[in-house]
């Protein structure tokens, strides 16, 4: 089955057609418009060089906020108070670090220039969101997403300290589960997320769950 290619028209084909692996269309941009068309119907840009190839597996890893999982260290170092926890106070500096800071597994990156900057114009339209791990007033960890509605679609993290990350993600949880956010996208499967309670999907729940969540 042949991967769809994107036009100017602002239109995704059907999820349901996307290759085993879960790509989907290539080509199109990266205009505000299209990004948060492309999350309410489940897809998600991700791409090493051009062309931009859009992304929808099934099944979808996500965490419910009730179903979180901290582990006996990680209270600890919650308690300790060993970082501050802020959200939208940096999001050029978080996105930057998720650029910039390599992870195990990861042969460079996909946050292109071009990707950084429409992540930030979609945060200035209130759409983006960051949460900072802070040590010492130094920025050491982080990440960000989407928001719609009542679904919060996680893009990147990146940690410079042992558990910044973790920090951040789990007082995000704690926090979207107080709002009553009712889902967390994660995309595909980590360990470092399954162990905080990430589990699998069925796509065709996930995008009940994001139609009923907008």
């Amino acid at each position: 089955m042949p991967v769809f290619e994107l036009t100017d028209e602002l239109i995704f084909p059907p999820v349901d057609l996307a290759e085993p692996d879960g790509l989907l269309a290539y080509g199109g941009d990266l205009t505000a418009e299209r990004l948060l068309l492309a999350y309410s119907e489940g897809i998600f840009p991700w791409y090493d060089e051009p062309p931009i190839l859009w992304w929808s597996p099934d099944p979808r890893f996500v965490l419910f906020p009730d179903e979180l999982r901290i582990s006996s260290s990680m209270k600890q170092v919650l308690k300790k108070g060993i970082f501050t926890i802020t959200m939208n106070k940096d999001f050029p500096g978080v996105i930057a670090g998720c650029r910039h800071i390599p992870r195990p597994g990861q042969d460079g990156t996909w946050i292109t220039p071009d990707v950084e900057e429409a992540y930030i114009s979609l945060h200035k339209a209130g759409y983006a969101h960051s949460v900072e791990c802070w040590q010492q007033d130094k920025l050491v960890g982080g990440f960000y997403g989407i928001q719609l509605g009542s679904n919060f679609f996680g893009e990147s993290m990146f940690s410079l300290v042992s558990n910044a990350s973790k920090a951040a993600f789990i007082t995000f949880v704690m926090y979207a589960k107080e709002k009553g956010l009712g889902m967390i996208d994660c995309q595909v499967y980590t360990d470092h997320l399954a162990s905080l309670g990430a589990r699998m999907i069925p796509r065709d729940e996930f995008l009940e769950r994001v139609k009923g969540g907008e």
